[in-house]
Order: C-alpha cells, then structure tokens, then sequence
C-alpha cells in the first residue's frame, strides 16, 4: 500500500499538526514557502504532485479537481470534525512517534548529550531519559516523550471515535 502523503493550506494548520502525530509525512503551505510565494494556491496546483491536496478553499479544490490534481475539500472548521473527514479516505488516527508535530521532519533517537541540551535549554528539572523513551527532531531541536500530553491526544482521538 502507499503511504498518503498531504499538503495543506493555511486555514488547515491544526489538521496538519495531527496527521504528522498520527505518523502522516504532511506539508503546511505556511511552512514550504513562507512568505517568498505571492501566489499559493497555483503553487499548491503545479507542485507536489506526490502528495493530496487537502483545502477549505472550494475554488482551489475545483482548480485541483478540474486539473486532474488528488483534493480532497474539508467543510469544517472545528478541527475534531476536520479529522472526522478525513477518516474518509483511509487515514487512521493514532499518535505515534514518527514525524514532529511542528515541521514534518522524521524524529530519531536522541543521543543523551542531545536529551540533556533540550532539557536543559527547556527548563526540564526531571531527567527524562529516566523515565521514558525519547525521540528527537534535529531540524527543531525538540524533544518527544509519552507523557501527560500523550494521554490528552489520546483521550481528544478517542472522542472522535465517538
């Protein structure tokens, strides 16, 4: 099976940040071209192919379609709901440690002098590496564990299975 792999526009930042936890590779146009591109939406059309293009802009999703482009149009603007569409093409919700959450990049296992730099640089007095599996993200710089935040994104996912 291949992996899905998305782009979203500007209004979709929050889904993004869930399909990257769900373990999804998920660009966020804010992140691929910053402020550089006036025009974002012929950019989202004529690049990345490779990837569904996920809007709340219904003449984007038209242009997309018309183009022959993989869309798929969100209606909602509350973000529980927005995961809730799009189970409908396959994508199964689940936090995992794959991707971070903030810039897409692969997380890895951190080296103990990196744990230790992040823990401190983050004001963090417990020694995580005590207590749990860590992963990290060299472009951010930032640390991953299953802690008390965890179990909030587990209990919001399970909500959306209601």
């Amino acid at each position: 099976m291949v992996e899905m792999k998305f782009i979203c526009d500007r209004m979709l930042g929050k889904l993004a940040t869930w399909l990257r936890i769900s373990g999804y590779d998920t660009l966020y146009i804010g992140d691929v071209v910053g402020e550089k591109v006036q025009d974002e939406d012929n950019y989202m059309l004529e690049n990345l192919h490779d990837r569904i293009l996920l809007t709340k802009d219904r003449e984007l999703y038209r242009k997309a379609k018309k183009s022959g482009r993989k869309a798929f149009y969100i209606s909602s603007n509350d973000v529980a709901e927005q995961l809730k569409e799009v189970k409908k093409l396959g994508v199964v919700f689940q936090p995992v440690m794959d991707r971070c959450s903030v810039c897409n990049t692969p997380l890895r296992k951190p080296s103990n002098e990196e744990a230790v730099k992040v823990m401190k640089r983050e004001g963090i007095s417990e020694d995580l590496t005590e207590r749990y599996e860590l992963w990290y993200c060299e472009k951010c710089r930032k640390l991953y564990w299953m802690g008390g935040h965890w179990r909030n994104m587990v209990r919001f996912l399970r909500k959306i299975e209601e």
